[in-house]
């Protein structure tokens, strides 16, 4: 009798050093990563993002093709912005676009790239940094500025917009 039950104890300990062992090695390995795309409320995150990425492009296209309507359809109401050389905040969608159609009028071969863009989406808001590299003329002079810069978005009717944009120059 205490040989059978020393042999169920052997087996018993050789079980559990075995479900041990693949728990702890189930544990310790790499999460298997999905391929599906990250959905939220029915919204497909990486769509989204591209969208953002897809609409700050078309800004930057508008201004390039001297479409300041466009560019204005991508612009929030409620825009503020620090910009690249500003000491006070501007505020408001028509300062925005009218300091746009300004800077278009006294320039020509305007171009801007944006450069290891990251976006992050919060329900409604989204936000991109980037740096940007851009060149161009402005009343007749050449210009190139490189910078880093902050851009705020919220969606509002199925549309991204532009609320805030922040610029800083790199040297």
């Amino acid at each position: 009798m205490a040989n059978k039950l020393l042999s169920i104890t052997r087996k018993t300990k050789n079980h559990l050093f075995i479900l041990s062992s693949l728990i702890f090695f189930i544990a310790c390995s790499e999460p298997k990563t999905s391929n599906k795309p990250t959905i939220v409320n029915d919204v497909n995150i990486e769509d989204e993002k591209e969208e953002i990425k897809k609409v700050l492009t078309q800004m930057w296209d508008a201004i390039e093709n001297e479409d300041i309507d466009k560019y204005a359809t991508f612009v929030h109401p409620d825009f503020t912005q620090f910009g690249e050389t500003d000491s006070v905040l501007k505020s408001g969608k028509k300062a925005e676009v009218e300091g746009i159609r300004e800077w278009v009028e006294n320039s020509s071969e305007i171009h801007t790239e944006m450069i290891d863009p990251i976006i992050t989406i919060n329900g409604n808001t989204a936000w991109i940094v980037y740096y940007w590299s851009d060149h161009g003329l402005t009343n007749g002079e050449a210009f190139t500025s490189k910078g880093k810069s902050t851009r705020i978005f919220v969606k509002e009717n199925r549309k991204w917009l532009c609320i805030h944009g922040h610029y800083t120059l790199l040297p």
